[in-house]
């Protein structure tokens, strides 16, 4: 079938899924959105969703299967999918998947994201195997997609194990922390045109670490106040022109390796999530291989978008252009994992 009009996308309702569904519409396509019950009203008040589908919890998004494959749905991945179902569950669903499913193990592994940035030839902060090795500030992540919920700062062993107290059973890498301004930059790589761009850039805004310092270093200890990294929302940058031709090499540099690691590659849109020093050494401490939250504020389209298209041209709209061309090229199967 070469007609996008026989096609629908789907995607859950949550996290980018306003601007999925939204740019979804622009370019021709029926939208559906899976939402939790209790959380419609945004798709049907943006009027971005044909349909709602309501499910009492996000895990419950796999007993749609077949029933989406019956209309002919793609389904758009995002943060909060991998928060509702397995890696092992997204490759044994039947439902036509944008993105490549074989990237998911290397992202969702800490050792194996490490290994393939490293692999690109990017530089990372050092991650220390034991909390003994503590002999300077770092930062305590967790795995998932959890939006940097319950992270925390340690100095040394001591502090560590009397954070971490609070976090039984949970897995996490301790990361050295850099002193730097962190930027996190989306892109968007075609293997129709084998064609990079980037989309948009953004910082994250964290409670409470981005009010913390409102409060005087003496008040702070007074308080006994201890920092939060849980994101609420996204700040946009443009980064000064003479960076952007280092964040395109670093960009292509981790596309092209994904090519030696999984059948296809990484394809779509990702996002390099970095911290700059006063030195300006690139320090990128994570790679999410999907669309992420931090493209939101651009769902009108970016200062770097509109160089590129006449058209405002978000994250999200990018993704369906990329499925309609590819649908009209009869090549959708390049798109699909």
């Amino acid at each position: 079938m070469s007609n996008p009009k026989t096609y629908s996308i789907v995607t859950l309702g949550s996290h980018s899924a306003l601007q999925i569904l939204k740019g979804a519409k622009d370019e021709g396509f029926k939208t559906i959105a899976v939402v939790k019950k209790g959380f419609e009203e945004p798709y049907s008040s943006f009027k971005v969703a044909d349909e709602i589908i309501s499910i009492d919890e996000y895990p419950d998004f796999s007993k749609l299967e077949q029933q989406l494959i019956d209309k002919n749905a793609i389904l758009i991945p995002h943060g909060t999918l991998f928060a509702a179902c397995s890696v092992d569950q997204l490759k044994d669903n039947k439902m036509l998947y944008f993105g490549d499913k074989e990237v998911l193990a290397w992202e969702e592994s800490r050792i194996k994201q490490r290994q393939w940035l490293l692999g690109s030839g990017l530089t990372m902060p050092k991650i220390y195997a034991n909390p003994e090795d503590i002999d300077e500030p770092a930062i305590i992540k967790f795995n998932g997609a959890g939006g940097g919920k319950g992270y925390f700062l340690a100095k040394n062993k001591v502090e560590f194990e009397e954070k971490i107290a609070l976090h039984k059973d949970t897995t996490y890498i301790i990361q050295q922390y850099i002193i730097g301004n962190p930027i996190y930059i989306h892109y968007f790589y075609s293997p129709l045109n084998d064609e990079l761009e980037i989309m948009s850039m953004d910082k994250r805004y964290e409670t409470n670490v981005d009010s913390i310092g409102r409060i005087s270093a003496s008040d702070q200890l007074d308080l006994n106040l201890q920092t939060s990294y849980n994101i609420i929302g996204n700040i946009p940058i443009v980064a000064r022109e003479s960076m952007l031709a280092e964040f395109f090499k670093m960009g292509r540099a981790v596309v092209d390796k994904s090519k030696e690691l999984t059948s296809k590659g990484m394809f779509g849109p990702f996002c390099l999530e970095m911290v700059i020093t006063p030195d300006m050494e690139y320090f990128v401490f994570e790679i999410s291989a999907r669309i992420v939250a931090g493209s939101n504020p651009y769902i009108d389209g970016s200062p770097y978008t509109a160089l590129r298209y006449p058209e405002p041209m978000s994250t999200g709209r990018r993704i369906a252009r990329e499925i309609k061309n590819a649908i009209e090229q009869n090549k959708l199967d390049k798109v699909l994992g």
